[in-house]
């Protein structure tokens, strides 16, 4: 069976700037996620990956990079790991989280939120 492998801050960024295939998946509620996220990433809250993930993630092939807030969350661990028990073969999780990727002054992406008329 599969496992979760972990990724580094500067090889995640290689593979970002590269722009050769990987997915990044944020597991943050969608409010986190348009506040900040990282360049390209995917929105995955960590409780709907089992509704989301065949939509989102179609590709179980795919190398798939999860990360949450910090090395506190839990939320990137167990999206992680049920990308695993649902067949997804290459997945690797970004323990530090965006925290991490900010203090260390790497770009984010952040969603524009429509304004209510």
């Amino acid at each position: 069976m599969a496992q979760v492998t972990r990724i580094a801050r500067d090889e995640l960024r290689a593979r970002i700037d590269e722009r050769d295939g990987l997915v990044v998946v944020e597991a943050l509620g969608p409010s986190y996620f348009e506040d900040a996220h990282l360049p390209g990433a995917l929105n995955l809250p960590h409780d709907q990956v089992d509704d989301l993930a065949p939509e989102v993630l179609a590709d179980k092939d795919a190398e798939i990079v999860v990360y949450c807030s910090n090395l506190a969350c839990q939320n990137s661990v167990r999206a992680s790991r049920r990308l695993v028990e649902l067949g997804y073969t290459r997945v690797f999780e970004y323990e530090e989280g965006k925290q991490d990727w900010i203090e260390a002054g790497l770009p984010v992406e952040v969603s524009i939120k429509s304004e209510a008329p």
